[in-house]
């Protein structure tokens, strides 16, 4: 990380107040004491300005009064193995002194390692099956692995067939294209989602007609679905947003009466559950990914699932290029190359293999983040609404801008622990590329908006140490008691 150490450093005649406003500009919760040769004298942390001001001194105290005089110090060039040993939840910062101990740097956590928002997790059995695809010469989208992918994957959804695809929104075109879906319909999507769900219903020639979501789950609004159906709607496309699931019951009810098919865009969803059922086997055709970041992953992939037979066999036959399944080289529609190569397959295998474990590890992750952050009043988590089972495929939460600190300050205060924070989507309807008239039809958008403006992922990939997971919340936690102390101090 490139930070400047000159952002730590304040002198012996400064005073907590000018302490405060250089932990607050490099949001480490720390500065360092030098006297006017740089010798290291003392260091500060917004803890001990807290303790400070408790005991009656005032902002207007000088920081050589409060410093941390007995700290632990090493000299620069000390092995990283060795820094690192010295490194512990108390100590989170290591001074690097020269030979006279003058200040020259620091050793954090975040200066060894960014902690990233999401990373594969490959310790299975994947380079195994990949060898074999290699070593056998089946790399192609005609080895084994990918009937057998398929066949795990519908086992553990509950439905009896599952379609492998080339990636999450060739998966979502090819659900809408095998319903018979194109130009001169509608589909209903939310405003609040990765554009891969409106692009899908653009491949296909239809309308997509945005509408707002929840305001509690971020999901698609029930009542706002209601208001946009028309004669010439066809589909609905849920996204279950960040693992957690739609009001599936409300949706498939209200499909029903007006004769509307549902495609569920299960993309983040994975091993989230509605009702004890699994996302994606409530519509006609559920959508998902495997890139890189997603729960289990193939690099790029994506799969359907379906219940109805004849629904599947449409697919199957538009993914392989509208090719009859009985004459080869004949083709009866204009179809797609949209297939897995065994290659994904093989990784896909040996993901499904430690799917359970992979979702346990997640929702372990987030209930660390939930126990922490649950007081905060200026944080809105994400959860679960009655009767779903959050997959959380990403860790996200509102931050509160009334409390303080704003989504982007937060996020800012993140990367300079060496912590990547990640904003939320844009609103579909805000980029000049989707906001068409036909698609937005005068209504309005809040709650994706707020979202959109608010919301903030943390990092969540199935191998975050309890160290790294104790690293960010201390640096969320860092971000709002650095701001209670400037709001006592004005």
């Amino acid at each position: 990380m490139n930070i400047n150490i000159q952002s730590f450093l304040l002198n012996e005649e400064a005073t907590l107040f000018d302490a405060l406003k250089v932990i607050d500009s490099n949001a480490q919760g720390i500065c360092f004491i030098v006297d006017e040769q740089g010798k290291l004298t003392g260091i500060l942390t917004d803890g001990d300005i807290r303790r400070a001001l408790l005991k009656s001194n005032t902002v207007d105290t000088p920081v050589k009064l409060v410093m941390n005089m007995n700290f632990n110090a090493l000299p620069l060039g000390t092995p990283a193995e060795l820094i690192n040993s010295a490194l512990n939840d108390k100590i989170r910062h290591i001074p690097l002194i020269d030979e006279a101990g003058k200040l020259i740097d620091f050793a954090s956590r975040s200066r060894t390692r960014r902690i990233p928002i999401m990373q594969p997790s490959l310790s299975g059995n994947e380079v195994k099956y990949v060898t074999d695809c290699v070593q056998t010469g089946w790399i192609s989208s005609q080895g084994s692995y990918v009937k057998q992918f398929e066949k795990m994957f519908a086992e553990y959804c509950g439905v009896p067939y599952a379609l492998a695809c080339s990636n999450g929104t060739t998966a979502l075109h090819l659900a809408l294209a095998s319903l018979g879906i194109g130009p001169g319909d509608e589909v209903i999507v939310p405003d609040y989602t990765f554009a891969a769900s409106i692009n899908a219903i653009l491949y296909t020639g239809a309308t997509p007609v945005l509408v707002d979501i929840d305001r509690t789950s971020w999901t698609i609004d029930i009542d706002s679905v209601k208001t946009a159906i028309t004669d010439k709607t066809k589909a609905i496309m849920p996204v279950h947003i960040y693992g957690h699931v739609c009001d599936m019951d409300a949706l498939t009810k209200l499909a029903a009466i007006n004769n509307i098919q549902i495609v569920e865009d299960c993309a983040e969803s994975l091993g989230s559950f509605y009702r004890k059922q699994a996302s994606g086997v409530f519509g006609a055709v559920g959508a998902f990914s495997f890139f890189g970041n997603k729960t289990i992953t193939t690099g790029e992939g994506g799969m359907l699932i379906f219940k109805d037979k004849e629904t599947y066999e449409r697919a199957s036959v538009l993914r392989d290029h509208g090719m009859s399944k009985t004459k080869r080289y004949w083709h009866d529609h204009v179809g797609y190359n949209y297939r897995m190569t065994n290659l994904q397959a093989a990784i896909g295998v040996a993901q499904m293999e430690r799917i359970e474990e992979i979702l346990q590890l997640k929702r372990n992750i987030a209930k660390t983040y939930n126990k922490a952050f649950s007081h905060f009043e200026g944080l809105q988590l994400h959860g679960e609404k009655s009767e779903t089972i959050n997959s959380y495929w990403l860790y996200t939460m509102i931050v509160n801008p009334g409390f303080g600190v704003t989504r982007n300050e937060m996020i800012e205060r993140l990367s300079k622990n060496g912590i990547e924070g990640r904003p939320a989507f844009y609103p579909l309807h805000e980029m000049p590329v989707y906001a068409k008239e036909e698609f937005i039809r005068g209504r309005e958008f809040p709650n994706s908006k707020y979202v959109s403006e608010n919301a903030l992922s943390l990092p969540s990939y199935v191998d975050l140490t309890d160290e790294e997971m104790s690293s960010v919340i201390k640096s969320v936690e860092m971000a709002f008691a650095v701001k209670a102390i400037n709001i006592e101090l004005t």
